[in-house]
């Protein structure tokens, strides 16, 4: 997986929760919960969408990691090569 790949299927992920969301506002390192407004419940299917997409296990430990763009990325880019 490249990382134009690995950043279209984090904003694909987030754009099934988030229908209306703006990426042209969100940079690679602003956090998703604070520009897109996520609450808890809106990360958590976040996660769970990306797990169920790319078939990449993610636990609890993970998902500070999956927080930006950029962290989204190079989590999928390490973990499911």
């Amino acid at each position: 997986m490249n990382r134009t790949e690995a950043l279209d299927l984090v904003k694909e992920s987030i754009a099934r929760i988030i229908p209306d969301a703006n990426f042209a506002t969100l940079g690679p390192d602003d956090s998703f919960r604070d520009v897109l407004e996520m609450d808890s419940l809106d990360f958590l299917s976040f996660v769970e969408t990306l797990s169920e997409r790319t078939g990449v296990r993610i636990e609890d430990e993970d998902t500070p990691q999956l927080t930006t763009l950029s962290g989204s990325a190079d989590f999928l880019i390490t973990r499911a090569g």
